[in-house]
C-alpha cells in the first residue's frame, strides 16, 4: 500500500512539475535562439555538460557529441518500463544514427544509468543490444548526480538536444521520438 501511495504522490509531483511550466516539445532552430543561451533543463536551454564513466572506466563527456541529434535517455538495468522501451530505441537508434537533421548530422544515445551494480548494468546494455557507444553511470541508484542535475525523478525519461546542445524536446518515447526525429530532418 505504501509503494502504491508513493507512486500516486510522485506521479502528482512529477506532473504538476511539468505541466505547470507550460512547456512545449518543440522550440525555433539554432539560428533563431539567442546567442547568450542559458544553460538549464528546459526547453530552448543548453543542456548542462555531463562527463561520467562508461562500463570500461572511461570518461565519455555529453558535448563530445556536439554536432550530433543527442537523446540524453535516464534508464536502469532494473527498471522494467526502461526494459521495455529499449527495443524502440535500439530500432530508433538504427534508423536515424546516419540521417542529416536541421541542427545536427547523425543522431545518437547518451544513455545514463541509474543502476548500483555495474554488472546488471553492463549485462542489460549487451542483453537488450543498446549497440551506441555513449553509456555512462556513478553507480549512485536513485543518488545519481547526473540525474539530479536533469530534476529526473521517474524513469525512463529523456531530453532532445540539438547538434548545438538545446533541448529541444523531453520525454518523448516509441512513435514520438521518431515523429520527432522526421520533423527535424533536412
Amino acid at each position: 500500500m505504501k509503494a502504491v501511495l508513493y507512486f500516486i504522490v510522485a506521479s502528482l509531483i512529477l506532473f504538476s512539475c511539468k505541466a505547470g511550466g507550460g512547456k512545449s516539445s518543440v522550440t525555433g532552430t539554432s539560428a533563431e535562439m539567442s546567442k547568450e543561451i542559458k544553460t538549464g533543463i528546459d526547453i530552448g536551454e543548453k543542456a548542462p555538460e555531463l562527463v561520467f564513466e562508461s562500463p570500461s572506466g572511461e570518461k565519455i563527456a555529453l558535448s563530445s557529441l556536439r554536432g550530433e541529434m543527442v537523446l540524453i535517455d535516464f534508464w536502469a538495468s532494473w527498471c522494467a518500463p526502461c526494459r521495455a522501451e529499449n527495443p524502440n530505441m535500439v530500432k530508433i537508434y538504427q534508423q536515424y544514427k546516419d540521417k542529416n537533421f536541421q541542427d545536427g548530422d547523425g543522431f545518437t544515445i547518451y544513455s545514463v544509468s541509474l543502476d548500483k551494480s555495474r554488472e546488471n548494468w553492463v549485462a542489460a546494455i549487451k542483453r537488450d543490444g543498446l549497440e551506441w557507444e555513449s553509456h555512462v553511470s556513478d553507480l549512485k541508484y536513485w543518488d545519481s548526480v547526473p540525474a539530479a542535475i536533469y530534476g529526473v525523478i521517474s524513469i525512463p525519461f529523456n531530453f532532445l538536444i540539438n547538434g548545438d546542445g538545446i533541448i529541444i524536446a523531453e520525454n518523448l518515447h516509441g512513435h514520438f521520438l521518431a515523429d520527432k526525429l522526421n520533423a527535424l530532418l533536412k
